[in-house]
This record gives C-alpha cells, sequence and structure tokens, in this order.
C-alpha cells in the first residue's frame, strides 16, 4: 500500500508501543509475524457461502427488470460478505447442522446492501468498491426504492425462519442501523462532537448488525445463552473495530486499495475519529481549518494533505489504530468461551485482518 506524500503510516516507528486503554503493542513483533487473511475463514465456509449466494440471486428475482438488474450491480460488486460469513462461522462454531444459516445469511447481507444503497444517495458517493455507484449509473430514487426492496425481501427471510427470537434480533438490527444514520447526519459537519457521540454512531450503523449477524448463528443452533452472548459481544466489538480501521483508510490508503476515492470522508464532511481527535488537540488555527473544511464545507487545492498532516501531528491515526486494538481484544476475549477449534482459529485471524487494513 503506497501512502499519499507526508504520511507516516500508524505505528511506522522502529519500535512502538502504545499504553492507551491498557493497550501494550509491539508492533515491530507483530508485523514479522505472517499477515492475517480471509483464506482460512473463506475456507471453512466456502460451501455455504455458495449457497448463500445462489439465495441471494434466487431472491433477487423480479419481473420488474430495474430490480435485479440494480441489486446484482451492488451485489456483484466485490464485497468480502462479511456480514453472512459471520453468520455461517457462528453457526459453525456452534456445531449447527441444519441449513437455517443459509437463508439467514442471506437475509444479512440483504440488509447490508440495502443499507449501502441508502448510504449512497445519502452521501452522494459516486464510486464504491471500484466501480460506480448505483445511484451515480441509475439515479437516486431507483436506488431508494430498489434498497426498500432489499429490506424487504430480508423480512421475507427472516418470517420464513420462522424464530420469533431471530425476527426479533435482525429487524431491531435493522431499526438501529436507521437510527444510526439519523445520528450520522445529526453530528455531519460538526468537528467538535465528542468521541462517545461518533462511537454511538458506529456501534449502530456498522456493529449493530454484525452483531445480530453473529448472534444468530448460535440461536439457530440454540446454544446457551453464555454462547450467544458471546457471539454477540464478538460481532459488535469486531464491526467497532472494523469501522474505526476504514476511517483510519480514508485518509491513508490508495484509492485502488480502498475502492473509493481517498479522503471521500473528509469532501462529505464526515466526522470521523481521526477528526475528533485532531479538533480536540489543535490549537486555535488548526480549529479554525476543520472549522472552515468540515463544519462550513468551504474546501481547497490542498487541505486533504493539510489535514492528513496536522493527523500526523497529533497522532490521531495512530490512536483511532490503537482504539480499533482494544476493541479487537475484547472480540478476541469473547470467543475464548467456546473450545479450540478451526473456526475459532479463523474468527480470532479475522479480527487480525480487519486491523491490519490500517498497514
Amino acid at each position: 500500500m503506497v501512502p499519499p506524500a507526508g504520511f507516516v503510516l500508524p505505528g511506522a516507528d522502529k519500535q512502538e508501543v502504545f499504553v492507551r486503554m491498557a493497550i501494550v503493542v509491539n508492533l515491530d513483533a507483530e508485523r514479522r509475524s505472517a499477515k492475517p487473511s480471509l483464506d482460512r475463514l473463506t475456507t471453512l465456509v466456502a460451501d455455504d457461502i455458495k449457497a448463500v449466494n445462489q439465495r441471494i440471486l434466487d431472491k433477487m428475482q423480479s419481473p420488474v427488470a430495474l430490480i435485479p438488474t440494480l441489486a446484482r450491480h451492488l451485489i456483484a460488486s466485490g464485497g468480502k460478505r462479511l456480514r453472512p460469513m459471520l453468520t455461517l462461522a457462528a453457526a459453525r462454531l456452534c456445531r449447527y447442522e441444519g441449513d437455517r444459516h443459509i437463508e439467514l445469511a442471506a437475509c444479512v447481507e440483504f440488509i447490508h446492501s440495502a443499507t449501502l444503497l441508502h448510504d449512497d444517495v445519502v452521501d452522494e458517493s459516486d464510486m464504491r468498491r471500484g466501480q460506480e455507484t448505483a445511484n451515480s449509473v441509475w439515479g437516486n430514487q431507483a436506488s431508494v426504492l430498489v434498497g426498500d426492496f432489499l429490506f424487504s425481501r430480508a423480512f421475507q427471510l427472516m418470517v420464513a425462519d420462522g424464530s420469533l427470537e431471530v425476527l426479533r434480533i435482525l429487524s431491531e438490527a435493522s431499526a438501529v442501523i436507521s437510527e444510526g444514520e439519523v445520528l450520522q447526519l445529526m453530528t455531519a459537519h460538526d468537528p467538535s462532537a465528542s468521541e462517545e457521540a461518533y462511537l454511538q454512531v458506529i456501534r449502530s450503523k456498522t456493529a449493530a448488525l454484525f452483531a445480530a449477524a453473529a448472534r444468530v448463528g448460535a440461536v439457530v443452533a440454540d446454544r446457551p445463552k453464555a454462547e450467544v452472548e458471546a457471539l454477540d459481544s464478538y460481532g459488535l466489538n469486531l464491526g467497532i473495530a472494523f469501522q474505526l480501521i476504514d476511517d483510519v483508510l480514508d485518509y491513508s490508503a490508495v484509492q485502488a486499495e480502498l475502492g473509493k476515492t481517498v479522503g471521500d470522508d473528509f469532501r462529505e464532511g464526515k466526522v470521523t475519529l481521526p477528526v475528533v481527535l485532531a479538533w480536540r488537540r489543535g490549537d486555535e488555527g488548526e480549529r479554525a481549518f476543520w472549522t472552515r473544511t468540515i463544519a462550513e464545507s468551504q474546501q481547497e487545492d490542498g487541505d486533504l494533505q493539510q489535514a492528513i498532516a496536522m493527523m500526523n501531528r497529533h497522532r490521531t491515526l495512530e490512536d483511532t489504530v490503537a482504539r480499533a486494538r482494544h476493541y479487537g481484544a475484547i472480540a478476541r476475549d469473547a470467543l475464548m468461551i467456546f473450545p479450540e477449534s478451526e473456526t475459532r482459529a479463523a474468527l480470532v485471524e479475522l479480527i487480525d485482518f480487519c486491523i491490519d487494513r490500517a498497514y
């Protein structure tokens, strides 16, 4: 990964030890170990994910031609399927032997895809995962309505499962995601927002679906409450860590790696943790910069590079990664209630993969 000119990758010092939030991390030692990947997890759930993909294709069908066309554009755009894989892996971890997890994993992906369509309209995004967004091709109205269609399909799958508990978990997650979107609108363009307000947004907007996806994997296996709660905690904290790293990448990754234009969050006036920390640690002149660029949306050539320089000066990108490691550690501990297995190891590696993207 090649960073923008002048950017210092988080933890780039030869010997860096983080001690904030009770984390002690030797980054040199970590980099000497094998780079984490999704390979183990994708191999374990390979047969199930094929079945999920087929369910998705089947459920996208509609006599209204634009619906499958637009939905296929989004769903086939190269996403990693992390959320449905969580459902599949959680069910495997809990030794589930039925097939309900296939339908519910497809349901999780429909919820996620619907939120992406709506997000791109709200954010006025032109690119996602390296290709044009649906709204930039077919317009906002079509994207919103097809997003509604995908939500409807998700609820059909929930009802077809027949479990009120599953329906409660996934419908509640859908509601919380929508609340997160509204919360983000309330904090948009406000660089003085608190860290807690930011965390509330990402818990709702991103982590809630991670938690629900993992939780239903234990529910279908009829596991004890302790295991259900453990997988919920794993998903929630993994989701928080995932989003924290996404927010770092917007100021550090090249476009080819990120799948979107670098600096989109900055240009859209999104208040993410690197911005929140830079505002709090900056002097009067730096806060005036954030007010102009984020609060007033008056941006000039070179402002993104200046924003990154301020973040480097105040170590806000490094500290955001440290926060992600903190939540990753909580997710890892949540899994320790389960016996050692290849599936548990793959879920642990998933944590490392999500965080390692920062490098």
